[in-house]
């Protein structure tokens, strides 16, 4: 088995002299470098990051600074949405659903390395898929660990480290991540909507 092989197949695997991992990363990274150092209004942005994430939606958008190791190994779904400093180590797939919302700083990490020292030290590593599901909000620095697999309608709080798999429609929070409850119907009236609109609308049908 190549290394590449061995790493989509779950086991350890040392990408430190394999010339074709090798000649991937530095492609993604040339390609990161030309994408950050673009400026926000230019159009070549789009051409840059279709070559960096070619299978990302037309519509996904990855606010700069942005990195990754590979890229081709990100896949969006439409209307996603990654803000500042969003860096993803795609050794192994990552895949997200439709209307993945990711505040600043959050790491998606499918890479790891052994507990044993020896191990490690020969720069051996692992590489895990991460699965998001649709409508994930990622708070501010969230983490998410290698192999991990997150449901739908979930939101994650600032800060949290996401070692284990999520449940669909709940809120968790915490280092490491744990579910502190389920979203219900009355999370619809959390936050206050501006009726202004409404109530003009009701002026006009009764006029």
């Amino acid at each position: 088995m190549t290394e590449f092989e061995k790493a989509q197949a779950g086991y350890l695997y040392d990408a430190n002299y394999d010339e074709e991992l090798i000649r991937q990363r530095e492609k993604a990274q040339d390609l990161a470098f030309y994408y950050n150092h673009t400026r926000p209004s230019d159009p070549k942005r789009k051409e840059i990051l279709r070559k960096l994430v070619p299978n990302s939606q037309e519509d996904a958008i990855f606010v700069s600074p942005f990195q990754c190791d590979y890229g081709y190994q990100i896949t969006t779904g439409k209307a996603f949405f990654a803000n500042y400093n969003t860096v993803m180590l795609d050794a192994a797939p990552i895949t997200f659903g439709d209307y993945v919302f990711i505040a600043p700083n959050c790491v998606f990490s499918t890479s790891g390395h052994p507990i044993d020292a020896k191990q490690r030290n020969e720069g051996l590593e692992i590489a895990w898929p991460i699965t998001v599901g649709h409508s994930v909000w990622f708070g501010a620095g969230v983490v998410v660990c290698p192999g991990v697999t997150i449901g739908d309608n979930v939101v994650i709080g600032a800060g949290s480290v996401v070692t284990k798999d999520l449940p669909s429609n709940v809120v968790a929070v915490g280092s490491p991540c744990h579910v502190l409850r389920k979203i219900t119907e009355a999370d619809k009236k959390k936050y206050q909507l501006y009726e202004g609109d409404e109530e003009n609308e009701d002026s006009n049908r009764r006029g």
